[in-house]
């Protein structure tokens, strides 16, 4: 009898988009894998996970469902009580607990340097949106991909509110409680420290962690295999 594959779901981050899993993507499909990448709203976290659990629903059947940075907390509240998803995977991500948010998480731990690189403006939907200056983004958000693509990376990223970043985790029971997890982590990301990765891998009772030595924070641009071979085993772990 044949095994029903789940679908990927991937969720990118603050100053991201869809486009920063397409290495990603490219290495599933290869797998015979169907994927999906979200548009992340990032305009607030209950609402930016109501949209992914809206595309959970409309996918119709099980799911991986993967966040890159704010990502992490985005999966977090959409997979909790979601039958749907069989896994979770955590690529540079928060893992939040209930009543934590993401600015509150990227602080945890020093070595952070994302406040120093960041610029705010108003928008008339209220509160501030948040972007990564340009001159800043190589080094800050991409430091081992090459300054061209960084260039691009910057030019296309999507602004985050304020908003979605200081948003506490609403569920009490963050769906890695009861939900497999899977890490994949860089050791020289300057958004969140290192530190914090392996402190959300450890309490989440993660089934496996994979960390990449020199790997910045955008690491589904920079190691793209490495963050597809975290995803397949998951993958296969709840595909047996």
């Amino acid at each position: 009898m044949s095994v029903l594959k789940p679908t990927i779901v991937l969720v990118h981050g603050a100053f991201a988009e869809s486009a920063s899993w397409n290495g990603v993507i490219e290495r599933l499909r290869a797998e015979s894998l169907d994927v999906v990448a979200v548009a992340n709203p990032l305009r607030g976290l209950a609402e930016d996970a109501t949209y992914v659990r809206d595309v959970i629903a409309g996918i119709g059947g099980p799911v991986v469902l993967v966040g890159h940075s704010y990502g992490g907390m985005v999966i977090t509240e959409a997979a909790t009580d979601n039958a749907s998803v069989l896994a979770l995977v955590y690529v540079d991500a928060f893992a939040p607990e209930h009543g934590e948010s993401a600015f509150e998480l990227a602080a945890k731990f020093p070595g952070s340097t994302l406040g120093e690189a960041v610029s705010a403006y108003p928008v008339s939907s209220g509160g501030n949106e948040l972007v990564i200056r340009p001159d800043k983004f190589h080094h800050q958000f991409a430091a081992d991909v090459p300054a061209d693509q960084a260039a691009l990376m910057a030019a296309t990223q999507r602004p985050v509110t304020e908003k979605a970043l200081t948003d506490p985790l609403p569920t009490d029971r963050p769906a890695w409680r009861t939900i497999p997890s899977w890490f994949v982590i860089s050791d020289q990301d300057l958004n969140i420290p290192v530190a914090a990765h392996r402190y959300f891998a450890e309490r989440a009772g993660a089934r496996a962690t994979r960390e990449v030595a020199g790997g910045s924070h955008a690491l589904s641009v920079s190691q793209p295999a490495e963050v597809a071979a975290g995803i397949l085993d998951a993958v296969t772990a709840v595909s047996n």
